[in-house]
């Protein structure tokens, strides 16, 4: 894109701006969170509505002169429930874990208890991590995987630790968990304790816009949080989703849930935001009208289709994953099983060749955080560049010669060669300009 000005102005950062294009056009984009925008949700980002503050909500502001920006937010709301067949979405949050922390904060009070995923079995640091802030103030129970061969939650343990703590929140939802999970098992749970559910989608969100994967609200939650970049390829954002109790009760224990829409709205802001950044929100609408389009369901079947075919192929070649293989775009690596690498070292080597995912703890991990047993590697990013099952076949093929030529350098080298030669076939999103 054109970055004349920011040459002019500051030549040190143009030019990191273009290393970074750089990098991203001759490498292959691995990490699943990460995926490329198209050029009309880099232009919104760029917009004036960056100069504009705008307190509260459409018709109810704190500062004068929001005629547009009402008409905006209220466009990416609007097109945010289309998508995924809800009846309320708040899409000020800044990112992911803001929404989540406004979501505990909209309906439970210090000392409550939710129940959430481990981290190590694929939960993420927001699900009640001890180092968090939430977990400062919430009292956070775990559950994880039953049979990491299969993936299988353990919902009978998950149902006896509902019985036993009687929460206000159960948490569905991961950041590093390759099978879907069985949502209407958790509205069963839920129900039996008069439990709000919420189903963190951040990761999948863009899966479940183009139908590749269930939709939680189908089977009867009440709340999705989600990011509005990974799979759904808008800008690095936080959306909060909810249903009304109308259509979705709980047992009779609290008419509070009846609220929940303004509930939400008023933990967002005033209670842990200020003013909403509208030329996001405008990314955001950019992006979710995008996704309304036939060609995004196309895109979210090819993300999974590719997610599988890679998963067959890494096996074949000897490459051990937790829970052996995937249903969406997500696969996660024993290292230490497959080759005797870490994660650390595995994630630094791809890097080099410029395959770049990232190193991730395993369930039950033995390694610490920072240089645990696997590695996280997805297909969004490399989908988006139009990528299809047979160069998935190259990239497990790169994948297993790197690790296993480590420590010949040369040969390394012209593997990484051989990568940009390949990767400089597939444009960026934002090269169409049209």
């Amino acid at each position: 894109m054109n970055i004349s000005s920011i040459k002019k102005n500051d030549p040190r950062l143009a030019a990191l701006v273009k290393a970074e294009e750089t990098r991203q056009r001759t490498g292959l984009e691995l990490i699943p969170s990460e995926n490329y925008v198209s050029r009309a949700v880099l232009e919104a980002l760029g917009t004036v509505f960056t100069n504009k503050y705008s307190e509260g909500y459409p018709g109810k502001r704190y500062y004068g002169g929001q005629v547009n920006t009402d008409a905006v937010e209220k466009i990416a709301i609007g097109r945010a429930k289309k998508i995924f067949h809800c009846d309320h979405a708040n899409v000020q949050p800044y990112s992911g874990a803001p929404a989540n922390l406004a979501t505990y904060f909209a309906w439970m009070e210090p000392g409550d208890t939710i129940i959430g995923m481990e981290l190590s079995h694929g939960g993420h640091l927001t699900h009640g991590d001890p180092r968090t802030a939430a977990a400062k103030v919430f009292n956070f129970i775990r559950y994880g995987i039953k049979n990491i061969e299969t993936g299988e939650i353990d919902y009978e343990h998950l149902y006896d630790l509902a019985i036993k703590h009687k929460p206000k929140m159960i948490l569905a939802g991961f950041s590093a968990y390759p099978r879907e999970l069985d949502y209407k098992k958790f509205v069963d749970i839920a129900k039996e304790v008069g439990a709000v559910t919420i189903a963190d989608i951040a990761h999948i969100a863009g899966l479940i816009a183009g139908k590749a994967l269930k939709n939680p609200f189908d089977a009867g939650f009440h709340i999705c949080t989600s990011t509005t970049h990974k799979t759904l390829r808008g800008p690095r954002g936080g959306l909060i989703l909810s249903n009304g109790i109308v259509s979705n009760p709980l047992k009779p224990i609290d008419k509070k849930i009846e609220n929940l829409p303004t509930l939400i709205d008023r933990s967002v802001f005033p209670g842990i935001q200020g003013g909403p950044h509208i030329n996001v929100i405008l990314a955001k609408a950019v992006a979710f009208s995008e996704a309304l389009q036939p060609e995004f369901r196309i895109y979210a079947s090819q993300v999974v289709k590719n997610a599988k075919r890679l998963a067959k192929k890494l096996m074949e070649k000897g490459f051990k994953l937790v829970t052996n293989g995937t249903d969406n775009h997500l696969l996660l690596v024993d290292m230490i099983t497959s080759f005797n690498v870490s994660g650390g070292e595995a994630e630094k080597l791809y890097d080099s060749l410029g395959l770049t995912l990232n190193k991730n703890m395993i369930p039950n991990d033995s390694r610490k955080p920072y240089d645990p047993s696997g590695i996280r590697l997805g297909t969004p990013a490399i989908t988006t560049r139009g990528m299809k099952e047979k160069d998935m076949d190259h990239i497990a093929g790169w994948m297993y010669d790197g690790i296993v030529h480590k420590k010949d350098e040369k040969y390394l080298n012209v593997l990484k060669e051989e990568i940009i030669e390949y990767c400089m076939q597939f444009s960026l999103p934002s090269d169409n300009k049209s």
